[in-house]
């Protein structure tokens, strides 16, 4: 049996999909944007995730309705390619691409920078390489195997904000909150709604990641349905775990949203400050640890999310066909896992190298998946108006069309550089697209 003839085993069940999304997102996520997003809120920020959860719906719902039509590895490649055609099949998957080199590169980088500061002997670049190399051999050894690994990282991160919601119940029992009891959700003062929106619009970047589960189409042990619930309960829950953790901190949150939007420097680390401040040291510390440790699991999900893609757009015949190929002995496509490794291993330690790594590999993250957004909901058009003559105007229009409407909102208010960066790897497309079509002859 030669490679071509081996395909991927279908070992991942309901909960090892779910697990994978959770990872990917990120049980955690919005400890690091909560200052940010409390500033411009005016203190509503469990509001802010509420309205990022129901627009990042319209999505998933999309999501679910072609994963369950197309079951297939390619992902958003898949679906743009049965609902647009050929080519606007490939340049879905050419921005999703994007974005899967560009997550991994930044939660390993997180990685190297937590442990650097826990351990400052250590180089961030030297283990923001080994987190990857370590991945690297997971997601070669199998997806059953990685998504094993992963269960039990998600159970401590999980564990981890369950501690923290019971240590908080346990203080504001004890004592007053710093706010009103429902200022999360009605702001600190008078409540306007276009803060919120403004808000909103970045929480919606805490979910990047959920997508990632559609990639696992053809390691799916069950119905192609079994996907596309995974997509809808890893939104729910991460929604829920958005709000929860934003309510409780926002209550006891020591400064006011006033001050965190005077001091801008004091807002990717006011979470952390309100751990250490109003809940306990040890637990401020622990947290660090664990946050040090997750993000190299989310890179994990990413690259094998990244190797499916190339694996399935090589299997639609846009990718060189080695990409295509799984290894016979342990059932993964070794060489589209290696070329997302080299890709995110260079990107990552050239930014651990860099002074400003952080903050520019930060700002490149998110426009290439808006933009696979954006196609996916155009692919439910195409696919179920347009090919199938459907009058299911809710689910095959409206749903689109507003999801559409979100993406593009968020995209407006992206990072400058990052739209530049997404229109060079435009070209860069556009170009491999015609030297494909079109071969130099010797």
């Amino acid at each position: 049996m030669t490679s071509t003839d081996v395909s991927l085993p279908r070992t991942l069940g309901l909960r090892e999909l779910i697990a994978n999304g959770l990872l990917f997102i990120g049980p955690a996520a919005p400890f690091s944007v909560y200052g940010l997003l409390d500033a411009r809120a005016n203190g509503a920020v469990a509001t802010v995730y509420l309205v990022a959860t129901i627009a990042v719906a319209f999505t998933a719902i999309s999501y679910a309705q072609m994963a369950s039509q197309v079951p297939k590895a390619g992902s958003v490649s898949a679906y743009a390619q049965a609902g647009l055609g050929r080519i606007p099949g490939f340049f879905a998957g050419w921005m999703a691409g994007l974005d899967y080199l560009f997550i991994p590169s930044l939660a390993a980088l997180f990685t190297g920078i937590a442990t650097n500061a826990l351990v400052p002997a250590i180089p961030t670049w030297l283990i923001t390489g080994v987190a990857l190399v370590l991945i690297t051999g997971l997601n070669i050894a199998g997806a059953k195997v990685a998504a094993r690994v992963g269960i039990a990282v998600l159970i401590i991160e999980i564990v981890m904000v369950a501690v923290f919601v019971v240590l908080a119940i346990a203080v504001l029992v004890g004592g007053a909150p710093h706010r009103p009891w429902l200022s999360p959700f009605t702001s600190v003062g008078v409540f306007a709604l276009a803060p919120v929106l403004t808000a909103a619009s970045v929480a919606v970047l805490s979910f990047l990641g959920f997508d990632g589960i559609a990639s696992f189409a053809e390691d799916n042990n069950g119905d192609p349905k079994q996907v596309s619930k995974a997509l809808l309960i890893c939104l729910a829950v991460a929604g829920g775990l958005f709000v929860v953790q934003t309510y409780l901190g926002a209550l006891l949150m020591p400064v006011t949203p006033e001050q965190l939007a005077a001091k801008p420097a004091d807002q990717g680390t006011a979470f952390y400050t309100m751990l250490q401040t109003s809940i306990a040291g040890w637990f401020g510390t622990t947290v660090t640890v664990i946050k040090a440790v997750g993000p190299v699991f989310a890179a994990m999900v990413a690259q094998a999310a990244a190797s499916r893609l190339m694996y399935g757009m090589s299997r639609q015949g846009h990718l060189p066909a080695a990409l295509g190929r799984v290894n016979a002995r342990t059932r993964t496509p070794v060489a589209a896992i290696l070329v997302s490794a080299v890709s995110t291993l260079g990107i990552a330690v050239g930014a651990a190298l860099l002074p400003n790594g952080l903050d520019l590999l930060s700002s490149l993250v998110t426009v290439g998946a808006l933009v696979a957004f954006g196609m996916l909901h155009a692919s439910v058009i195409g696919y179920f108006l347009v090919k199938r003559r459907s009058r299911s105007w809710w689910p095959h229009l409206v749903v689109p069309v507003v999801g559409a409407l979100v993406i593009l909102a968020v995209l407006v208010s992206a990072n400058p550089l990052a739209l530049t960066v997404a229109a060079g790897w435009l070209v860069v497309g556009i170009v491999f697209v015609v030297v494909r079509r079109n071969p130099v002859k010797a």
